[in-house]
């Protein structure tokens, strides 16, 4: 079943750019929108604690959440708004959950941090530099286990490469044959550290030789090449599990977090890469290719623009987490909870 884009129900949507290749264009526009409305949100003192934006990068997630499966696993560090909304949580809840109030996706109490949504198989949302990839070796083998095909995608930055649990995770997975992609989003900078400041290995897929691991290199920035890789992986992986590294070399335009003023990068740099925007770069291939008019493209971004500022509006108007609920989640009382 292909994943659904995340659009509120009672809207009045023009379904037409719900379909097919403007739908992966939809999507994008819609998780730049949401980031430039958190951004504003963030230096209105609106969101507490860190917010770590995910413009430039849409390409990856919206890539390849488009060749998944809705039942297959997400798992993702702290930048993970896009991949939240990617996987069909909605932006009224998201924008929630950015400013601590009761309706959002993790009741408010886990922040921009911690995104977390069950229902769509999207479990964070982790602060921990490379916390995460075992979990994701973990669900892998659940499914493994389970006699399931699904698969999972651990979503990481090249900074987290270089953490010790990196190598257990892929080490296990290696062994045991788990279905599971660790998906290293490469925008270069891990913080403000330039990744060949940090990284010894510098074609960081040659990590996945050392536990006889295929590995491929995408172009983060190109919305279809992104989805054909991983769905040529998933297609493989489902009937002959292993795991993947892929490595998408993509650019983040904002700082590491919106405390960052991003002062270690040339202007002449982030303009660069701001003209292999994944947006424009994919808008004006479906203008050439005649899928796509000026008009229409228009339309798609009042929408997304409509959407993101009502996100605000109905975060503003939610209320806040019960005092009574601080601790409610820290243990699991009951299956239920």
């Amino acid at each position: 079943m292909p994943a659904t884009i995340p659009i509120e129900k009672d809207k009045d949507i023009d379904q037409s750019y719900l379909e097919g290749e403007l739908r992966l264009l939809y999507l994008m526009l819609l998780i730049r929108r949401f980031e430039e409305r958190a951004s504003q949100a963030y230096q209105q003192q609106k969101i507490g604690g860190f917010c770590h934006l995910y413009i430039g990068q849409e390409a990856v997630i919206v890539g390849a959440v488009a060749a998944a499966r809705q039942d297959d696993y997400i798992i993702t560090a702290y930048r993970d708004h896009a991949h939240a909304i990617a996987r069909g949580t909605t932006l009224n809840a998201s924008m929630a959950e950015l400013l601590g109030k009761a309706t959002g996706i993790s009741k408010g109490l886990g922040g921009s941090m911690h995104y977390f949504d069950k229902e769509n198989h999207m479990y964070g949302g982790h602060a921990i530099v490379g916390g995460h990839l075992p979990l994701a070796t973990g669900m892998a083998f659940a499914s493994r286990y389970r006699g399931e095909d699904r698969c999972t995608l651990c979503f990481f930055g090249d900074g987290a490469i270089n953490q010790g649990v990196f190598h257990e995770a892929c080490n296990l997975a290696a062994l045991w044959k788990l279905p599971v992609i660790f998906v290293c989003e490469n925008n270069l900078f891990g913080m403000g550290t330039h990744v060949e400041r940090a990284t010894a290995v510098k074609e960081l897929t040659n990590r996945a030789k050392a536990y006889d691991m295929p590995s491929m290199v995408v172009n983060g920035m190109d919305v279809r090449e992104v989805r054909d890789s991983f769905r040529t992986v998933l297609d493989a992986m489902r009937k002959k599990p292993y795991p993947f590294l892929i490595e998408a070399r993509t650019y983040r335009y904002r700082g590491h977090s919106m405390s960052d003023p991003a002062t270690y990068r040339t202007r002449e740099e982030l303009d660069k890469y701001k003209n292999e925007d994944p947006i424009i770069g994919f808008k004006s291939v479906l203008l050439a290719e005649g899928k796509l008019d000026d008009a229409r493209f228009a339309e798609m971004d009042r929408e997304a623009k409509r959407l993101a500022a009502e996100s605000v509006r109905f975060a503003e108007e939610s209320p806040e987490p019960p005092l009574e609920d601080l601790y409610k989640y820290t243990f699991v009382e009951d299956s239920n909870q």
